[in-house]
């Protein structure tokens, strides 16, 4: 859990609030919570203040709800990365080798996107009416925070909508983190939002970024035909967080599908010529190793930055930090103590799930009730195929912590369902302190890996042993098993089935 210290400028915000913006709590309130934002930990915050009878009013700039992960982000890339699987699957011959034979197979690119983008209206639509059912108010427009106790709400048009209120709540989100030279026109050189739209497959593709983001796109345009070259910085894939052991064998794994990877290499710029785009890339530790890639289009994801400009921080007396996130304490308040902060514009992972967490606990923290949320258990998973997923600490971080660790380890091949399934590839790897036995970290390479990670988050938050999840009955024949016998591993040494 990380706390982010800032008693100093707390106490200044209260009294600048106080000196110079009136009372901090409106007593004539239109509202008693404002959230801005309606992603992830905006629109859960809000249904749970509606929830807990709080007056709850909404604040979202865009066309529909969901904010980057609903439209532009998780949930259309996930559609494209299953249905370029299923399309992977026919034309590459994994179906007849599982004696479905197929003739003639097609890609319908329109179809696909069409498929993506009834997903996506389905679900900014769902969240519309559940702000109905639980009576929340929505407001169009950029919110800006225009007083201690008031947000306004510039519309495109023009004109403006005030709203006092008691509590304010930011959920701004994120954008796409630009590359400095790069100039992005969604059309050829594209972020991952134009990534999830293009009209027809390119010949080659390059990939700035083996990240989550850069890998799952990637692959997705990798199945659908392209020749894939990802160009990553640091001398691993996966990015942050993903256990050593782990990255190598998904480098492999990715590299078999056809993925191309230069690693510990820098791009340095990029030009469009005559429909072409050639990229020039360096080692980066020998400048003097340069080369040039050439691509119909190239993808830049070298990560997200927080949303925090014009929402009226600066007037409010509350600093960003170096990398415009918004300081906030452990109740997720800023310095200024009716306004708070949650998701991607504050410190921590920016990943969906953590900010609906953190907009449930806050907003219950607001009406009283105990904040607490553990990082170390906030899960991590990239949705290729085969799936990467991670819990808590990996190998690497143990040994720099100079904690004394045993691991246990159990493959995939050696597990029944994915031996019926021929889906063998990964492993279930257990990191448990070898001294007391607690699960430290999980990782997971696999088909399932991003279901099979619930059951180790939900171990590593209750404080379970590796003995604990394996003395735990589980359904045979399921993958889950795999993970069964890697706690197996890590507490009697050996698994049963390998």
């Amino acid at each position: 859990m990380y706390i982010v210290e800032c008693d100093l400028k707390f106490c200044k915000g209260i009294i600048r609030g106080v000196l110079s913006k009136g009372r901090l709590y409106s007593s004539s309130a239109d509202a008693d919570i404002v959230v801005i934002g309606s992603g992830p930990g905006g629109y859960v915050a809000a249904i749970k203040a509606a929830q807990l009878g709080m007056k709850t009013v909404c604040i979202e700039k865009n066309a529909t709800l969901g904010g980057t992960c609903l439209n532009v982000g998780c949930i259309p890339s996930k559609a494209l990365l299953n249905n370029s699987h299923f399309y992977h699957m026919a034309h590459s011959g994994d179906l007849s080798e599982r004696g479905i034979e197929t003739e003639g197979v097609r890609l319908n690119l329109e179809k696909i996107m069409s498929q993506k983008t009834k997903a996506v209206s389905a679900l900014t639509g769902g969240i519309a009416q559940l702000f109905k059912k639980n009576k929340i108010t929505l407001i169009s427009g950029h919110g800006k925070i225009t007083g201690v106790n008031q947000v306004t709400a510039l519309k495109p048009d023009g004109s403006s909508e005030v709203v006092n209120t008691k509590n304010i709540l930011i959920a701004t989100g994120s954008e796409v983190t630009p590359f400095p030279g790069i100039e992005i026109d969604e059309e050829q050189i594209v972020s991952s939002t134009g990534a999830l739209s293009l009209k027809e497959v390119p010949k080659r593709l390059v990939v700035i970024g083996a990240g989550v983001i850069g890998l799952e796109l990637g692959s997705v345009w990798s199945r659908l035909g392209a020749e894939v070259t990802a160009v990553e910085f640091l001398p691993t894939i996966g990015g942050v967080g993903i256990d050593g052991e782990v990255a190598k064998s998904f480098q492999k794994i990715l590299t078999k599908q056809g993925l191309q990877f230069k690693l510990s290499t820098k791009v340095t710029g990029a030009e469009k010529s005559g429909g072409i785009i050639k990229v020039s890339i360096e080692d980066a530790k020998d400048p003097n190793k340069k080369e040039t890639l050439e691509s119909e289009v190239l993808l830049v994801c070298v990560g997200r930055r927080p949303y925090t400009d014009n929402l009226g921080l600066e007037e409010m007396g509350i600093e960003k930090d170096q990398k415009g996130r918004i300081p906030v304490n452990s109740v997720f308040q800023t310095v200024v103590p009716n306004i708070y902060a949650i998701g991607d514009c504050i410190h921590g992972p920016m990943l969906a799930h953590k900010a609906e967490d953190e907009g449930i606990i806050c907003v219950e923290g607001i009406n009283g009730g105990p904040v607490h949320i553990d990082y170390n258990c906030v899960p991590s998973v990239i949705y290729t195929h085969p799936e990467v997923g991670w819990v808590g600490k990996s190998e690497e971080q143990l040994k720099s912590e100079g904690v004394d660790y045993k691991i246990g380890k159990f493959p995939f091949m050696a597990n029944s369902r994915a031996k019926t399934n021929n889906d063998t590839d990964g492993f279930v790897k257990v990191l448990a302190d070898k001294a007391t036995d607690r699960i430290l970290g999980t990782h997971i390479i696999g088909s399932t890996a991003g279901e099979l990670i619930n059951e180790a988050v939900l171990a590593q938050e209750y404080g379970a042993s590796s003995e604990d999840v394996a003395r735990v009955c589980h359904a045979h024949p399921t993958c889950a098993e795999a993970l069964r016998e890697a706690n197996l591993a890590s507490y009697f040494g050996k698994p049963i089935n390998f």
